[in-house]
């Protein structure tokens, strides 16, 4: 029976590459080792008896507040058209130079990264708004698609990200945990703005490889990047600057705020939701209609994230009653 921690992590992969949402497949994996344990008298029972604790532990969670309201400013600025601004200027900027679309991609998906923090917000919109025209100046089509998905997972690590708050709540506990099995009986702790700091310099060194692998792209196998033909930019400062300084006050009021110690980042999101929310009515991309949809994704998303961790409670629990710890 040892080797069944190691079998559920299988199983759930297994079930993962047929297509199951991530929060069922670990749960419902979960529940039937944990069942096949029981009747084989190899699972104590008692453990489940944890389970409506640890549900109630993660919708009580002061930390976790953040997750719905950054989730919120992130759908908010996908609606209010920042990001097709952003590109429009980049473009233009760069779209004189061989390759300079995809600069472009990798510039405003750094940007929209540090600004939404949710990677499939990033990915839609940038694949909607510039696959096409890739495609159409004669960008290889993987590429082209592969530049977007790389540049869409930065939402991932570059602060403020949704991932790392969910890890900073576990890496806290487990940080804690650790030190008092060590015998330290005033434990430090990890927060979430400990782990905001730790992933810029990250976050800047992959956007600079991102660069980098465009550049030697261009370079070394001309083919999959189109010659364009050299234009001048009829982008002004004034529009340039209007499309760039939104999003970067943005980026600065909610990054600022944690990184200064002024806020938490439940705070700081906060005042992220509510930037995004004065951006759109700025830009004039707010009305009724539009602010439903964005709720309607908001709760979406949210529910998605929580019943994920939700799957993962369950499943960290019957693995440890298996003895997989």
């Amino acid at each position: 029976m040892e080797y069944v921690s190691i079998l559920m992590f299988l199983v759930v992969c297994g079930v993962l590459l047929l297509g199951f949402p991530v929060a069922y497949s670990l749960a419902g994996t979960a529940i039937l080792f944990a069942g096949f344990g029981i009747l084989t008298g190899q699972f104590e029972q008692a453990y489940l008896n944890a389970v409506p604790s640890r549900l109630y532990g993660i919708l009580t969670n002061q930390t976790l507040i953040a997750v719905p309201l950054f989730v919120f400013m992130g759908v908010t600025l996908e609606k209010s058209k920042v990001a097709e601004n952003l590109l429009n200027a980049m473009t233009q900027l760069f779209g004189q130079y061989r390759g300079g679309l995809a600069i472009s991609v990798i510039l405003v998906g750094a940007l929209l990264a540090a600004s939404t923090g949710i990677v499939g917000a990033t990915v839609v919109t940038m694949g909607l708004l510039s696959l096409p025209t890739m495609l159409k100046q004669g960008y290889a089509p993987s590429f082209a698609t592969g530049s977007i998905c790389a540049t869409g997972t930065l939402g991932q690590i570059i602060p403020p990200s949704i991932a790392l708050v969910l890890l900073g709540d576990v890496l806290s506990s487990a940080y804690q945990r650790a030190q008092l099995n060590m015998g330290i009986f005033s434990p430090e702790s990890v927060s979430v703005g400990d782990l905001f700091v730790g992933a810029i310099v990250p976050g800047a060194i992959l956007v600079s490889l991102y660069l980098l692998y465009v550049v030697a792209v261009t370079w070394l196998q001309p083919e999959k990047v189109p010659k364009v033909a050299p234009e001048k930019s009829n982008i002004s400062w004034v529009a340039f600057l209007g499309a760039l300084l939104p999003p970067l006050l943005l980026i600065f009021l909610v990054l600022g705020a944690i990184l200064g110690g002024f806020a938490t980042p439940t705070e700081a999101a906060g005042v992220g939701a509510s930037g995004a929310l004065m951006l759109a009515l700025a830009q004039k991309q707010l009305s009724i209609a539009k602010l439903k949809e964005v709720m309607l994704t908001t709760t979406k998303v949210t529910s998605m994230v929580f019943l994920i961790l939700i799957g993962a409670s369950i499943f960290s629990l019957v693995f440890r009653g298996f003895g997989g710890e």
